[in-house]
């Protein structure tokens, strides 16, 4: 088959799709990947070095979209590259369509099977190509809080890890996930007092063992959340239902009892936001807010900046995919393998993601009865 990799188009997404490793494993499994020019240079690969692992190179993405079987992209496509799906097409990237109407419409509208890699998930219920993302967005969080923190940013102007006869800043954690537990580990490294709160209580009991002291663990209820969250100074929204809309957990007036120059960032935001008043989706180029002093960060693309590390990880688990796709061909790898099967949110004109059918108030169609398994 031929694969194809168009530049990622929104905005300060350095990410490609594949690395020039897996490109390798394409090509010696007999298949042609196309790189459109420059794709890779935000992730620090030259054109050299994906021409070095069989790849050609288009100049543009109307080319590689046109002459494609299957396009590889990190983020959804933008508006502007919905005219250059064609119809038919395979394309597997990070959708989250539960909040993405349009684009699921033109997905369904141009029989397009759509692989949303935040769904391929396992019998164990694991996402193997969500969790490296999850990891450098928890991680990245709190770097990105800490930041956010310093009074050159209108923060509360408050050392997250404090120092002798100055108490560390607090940090809440909501959801223990892949995120959460990441930006736990970050927290605690740096020295924060952090708390994570969640609903299902045997992953409280998984922190409490990985962690121990060094966290506090709460049941998430409203009750629980009021009191925590006015006396954060650090709140992460880590919560996340496969390809469902995420909750709203933090409500206005919880925000509103937060002190003047305390960070929220909701990794979550993707999904829609746990936090009432992120109301937005913001940028890597512009993405802060306030709202009632408290600075918002709702950036949807987070490891897209520290691209390189966030390319060859995706890569590492993506490529697995990939090849099946190319070369059992799509019916016969989703038959084969039902981690992805369960990955495909479009299929020949239906909606085949029961959450994504549920937030955009669409028909479902099970994917088992149009291909028969």
């Amino acid at each position: 088959m031929i694969i194809g990799v168009p530049k990622e188009i929104k905005v300060r997404e350095d990410r490609i799709a594949i690395a020039p490793q897996g490109v390798s494993f394409l090509c010696n499994d007999g298949h042609t990947v196309l790189i459109e020019r420059s794709a890779g240079i935000g992730s620090g690969f030259s054109d050299e070095e994906y021409k070095s692992a069989g790849a050609i190179i288009l100049n543009s993405s109307e080319d590689v979209y046109n002459k494609s079987d299957i396009i590889v992209k990190v983020k959804e496509p933008q508006p502007s590259e919905y005219r250059l799906l064609k119809k038919n097409q395979i394309l597997l990237a990070y959708l989250h369509l539960a909040v993405e109407k349009a684009l699921t419409k033109e997905l369904i509208n141009k029989k397009i099977t759509s692989i949303a890699y935040e769904t391929i998930q396992n019998e164990d219920g694991k996402l193997p190509l969500l969790t490296p993302m999850s990891e450098v967005a928890g991680k990245m969080s709190i770097q990105i809080a800490a930041n956010l923190l310093e009074n050159r940013n209108n923060g509360a102007g408050i050392l997250l890890g404090g120092i002798a006869g100055v108490p560390a800043g607090k940090v809440l954690i909501v959801g223990t996930g892949n995120v959460g537990l990441n930006a736990a580990k970050i927290a605690i490294g740096m020295g924060a007092n952090v708390s994570i709160a969640d609903i299902d209580i045997n992953r409280l009991r998984y922190v409490d063992d990985l962690f121990g002291s060094k966290v506090k663990t709460y049941v998430s209820t409203e009750a629980n959340l009021k009191e925590l969250v006015k006396d954060t100074d650090v709140l992460i929204g880590a919560v996340l239902i496969p390809g469902y809309k995420a909750p709203c957990i933090i409500t206005e007036e919880m925000v509103k009892s937060m002190h003047k120059g305390s960070v929220i960032v909701d990794v979550s935001i993707d999904q829609g936001g746990i936090v009432e008043t992120m109301d937005r989706i913001t940028t890597l180029d512009n993405p802060t807010y306030e709202k009632y002093g408290v600075i918002h960060y709702s950036v949807a693309n987070i490891p897209g900046s520290v691209a390189r590390t966030s390319t060859i990880a995706l890569t590492n688990e993506s490529i697995k995919y990939i090849r099946e796709v190319a070369t059992d061909g799509i019916v016969e790898a989703l038959k084969r393998d039902k981690a992805l099967a369960r990955g495909v949110n479009t299929f020949n004109g239906k909606l085949t993601n029961k959450g994504v059918a549920e937030a955009l108030n669409l028909e479902f169609t099970e994917l088992p009865s149009i291909i028969g398994f």
